[in-house]
């Protein structure tokens, strides 16, 4: 009964932010056609926000991309790039996102490179957009566990797939959970074998290509069925986000120590070692996530959206 409410909510939400955006009815014109007050017709249209059926962009042409990513670059004494707006012509900010790292990385490719990846739409927008390139030697490698109880897609076999077929290299999986329910369990399954040749090929790996996830309700580690509803809130209480699935705050500290000793992939002090450890990623949402791995060293390489790098000339 429940989700037949959310349901018809959703949809009443829906039809008022059509006659508000699609054919600029005001509020108070939509309250009386569709008979409902005005604070009403607010409400859905905030409803409509949250859940993501409207999207709004803003665009400002006066942005200097190239200053801005001179400007990041040594505030965070790293390479750091900004994808102009309108990069080939994409029409998302991912596929601009993705087109424009997917450039990036064949351009620092070479024979005998290690690529190791995580997972998400980020990382798949990038993925996506790699062309076939004329490289032999390559080595392509999962960073993290990906096994998901949820409904939620995580790409990660898809993203090394492409990945793999770009760089004519054959896919090591990591085919384990994000976080199994114990330590003990995780470092038993570890001492297999083959699993632990391919963490420690992730280790080797000198390019590292991740993003970051945010902890609001709609994170994909929150959708994944891992954790439960108090778990989230303390999540959310502490930390600013997730970088290869590791929960951290703003200073880019880990913020459970229980919990990290159950996820599965490379450890946040690895990444630190990485010739090209490159984070990718955009929008409002990732930049305290953002700004903690950066402060902290994780990442030694940044390509960001236009939104997210404006908003990380803010943080201190």
């Amino acid at each position: 009964m429940a989700q037949q409410d959310e349901k018809a909510r959703l949809k009443q939400a829906l039809t008022v932010a059509k006659l508000y955006y699609e054919e600029n009815l005001g509020q108070a014109a939509i309250a009386e056609r569709l008979q409902i007050s005005r604070p009403t017709i607010s409400r859905f249209l905030q409803v409509a926000k949250e859940a993501g059926l409207v999207k709004i962009k803003v665009e400002n042409p006066f942005v200097d991309f190239q200053a801005l990513a001179a400007v990041l670059s040594e505030k965070y004494a790293m390479d750091i790039q900004v994808v102009p707006d309108q990069y080939q012509e994409q029409k998302t900010m991912l596929d601009r996102l993705g087109a424009y790292a997917a450039a990036r990385l064949t351009q620092i490719v070479q024979p005998t490179d290690v690529i190791g990846i995580g997972w998400g739409k980020t990382i798949h927008a990038v993925t996506s957009h790699l062309e076939k390139q004329e490289i032999t030697g390559v080595q392509t490698v999962q960073l993290k566990g990906s096994f998901s109880f949820g409904f939620e897609k995580t790409y990660a076999y898809e993203s090394l797939n492409e990945l793999a077929a770009a760089f004519n290299a054959q896919a090591q999986y990591l085919p384990l959970p994000t976080f199994f329910d114990n330590q003990t369990t995780k470092d038993l399954v570890e001492q297999d074998q083959f699993i632990k040749s391919i963490l420690e090929l992730g280790k080797q790996a000198n390019i590292a290509l991740f993003t970051v996830g945010s902890v609001r309700k709609d994170a994909l580690l929150f959708n994944l069925g891992y954790l439960d509803e108090k778990q989230k809130a303390s999540l959310r209480e502490k930390a600013v986000g997730d970088v290869v699935s590791r929960f951290i705050d703003c200073k880019g500290q880990l913020v459970n120590q229980e919990l990290d000793s159950r996820t599965v992939g490379i450890e946040l002090a690895e990444l630190k070692k990485k010739e090209h450890s490159i984070l990718v990623a955009g929008g409002a949402k990732k930049t305290a996530a953002v700004h903690a791995v950066l402060k902290a060293g994780y990442a030694n390489q940044g390509i960001f959206d236009a939104v997210l790098a404006q908003n990380l000339m803010d943080c201190d």
